[in-house]
């Protein structure tokens, strides 16, 4: 096991650095310049060339490739060109703890939502529980969760003034105005990933509870709650971890119309606010955090096999 993680980690390792490089010379082979888009309202050229100089973007692009490169492997993400200037280190970590606040709290709804149905759906197979979970369910895989939002702040923050409509609360200024912040958002988001992983749960279970091994078992005078807790549950759970190993991926990678639905200045409002103004660091630093994040979610749930199934050895 240690063997597999440290081939993986170093893999982990190559991809990021594939990932960076690609991004650094793709966002240079796009048209436009983000100097002169930035003195677009006075139109001096020399003063879009002063900025040229003054981030190095007058240099072949070989050279701003090795100063880059050369500045992440110091942990340095660089500056953002547009604005104040602001270290990109700072932009990602002012972003990141609400994004990580968001998904977390939506993928413990998603599991809170899924587990249940999920499992109830497969024990009562073609019942009308059944029928009502998966009808359910497809509502939630087909209701854009921009759309569910909008909904969320009518019906709660415009309508019956519970709840805050926008905005997000550091968790240092209090507890209930964090979490009453985070309250739609966790379900705009939480409401579609839930209804994937029920599914998937369901699909999984019924698979499992059609084994050979659970025949044997029940052969023997096991109790159905042991057979269903000890033995269907975990072996059901090798594709559900690594659907949901994605699911919370992408929630750390930012949901990025949900977050500007509730004006919460995320990743990925940050990465796409970063695109549309041309601040090539800020996109590089955004997509190589983003890329960790999958990299390392997808390693995690490598790892987590092993725990769910022994007979799993990547030795």
């Amino acid at each position: 096991m240690g063997k597999f993680l440290l081939r993986r980690t170093f893999g982990a390792i190559v991809v990021m650095w594939a990932v960076a490089t690609l991004v650094f010379f793709m966002l240079r082979a796009v048209p436009g310049d983000p100097m002169l888009a930035m003195v677009f309202d006075t139109g001096d050229p020399a003063a879009a060339e002063e900025m040229r100089r003054d981030f190095g973007l007058d240099q072949p692009v070989y050279i701003q490739y090795v100063k880059y490169f050369v500045q992440v492997t110091r942990g340095n993400l660089g500056t953002s060109i547009y604005g104040s200037r602001v270290p990109v280190s700072r932009i990602v970590a002012e972003a990141f703890p609400r994004t990580m606040s968001l998904a977390l709290l939506s993928f413990v709804l998603a599991l809170i939502i899924a587990v249940p149905a999920g499992l109830i759906s497969a024990l009562k197979k073609h019942s009308a529980i059944d029928h009502g979970v998966t009808i359910v369910a497809f509502i939630g895989l087909s209701m854009p969760d921009f759309w569910l939002a909008i909904l969320l702040i009518i019906a709660f923050a415009a309508q019956l003034h519970w709840l805050p409509a926008v905005g997000y609360v550091p968790l240092a200024q209090g507890l209930w105005p964090w979490f009453s912040h985070l309250i739609l958002p966790t379900i705009a988001i939480g409401t579609p990933f839930a209804a994937i992983i029920a599914r998937m749960i369901r699909s999984s279970m019924l698979e499992v509870l059609k084994a050979d091994f659970m025949r044997v078992s029940r052969s023997k005078g096991l109790l159905e709650k042991r057979l269903l807790v000890v033995h269907a549950f975990p072996n059901a759970l090798i594709p559900v971890v690594t659907v949901m190993g994605i699911a919370l991926a992408l929630l750390m990678a930012g949901t990025v119309v949900v977050e500007n639905v509730f004006a919460i200045k995320g990743l990925g409002r940050v990465l796409i606010q970063g695109i549309l103004n041309r601040d090539y660091p800020v996109v590089q630093g955004a997509i190589l955090v983003v890329s960790a994040i999958f990299i390392f979610s997808n390693l995690l749930v490598d790892a987590l096999y092993t725990v769910i199934d022994p007979r799993i050895r990547y030795d």
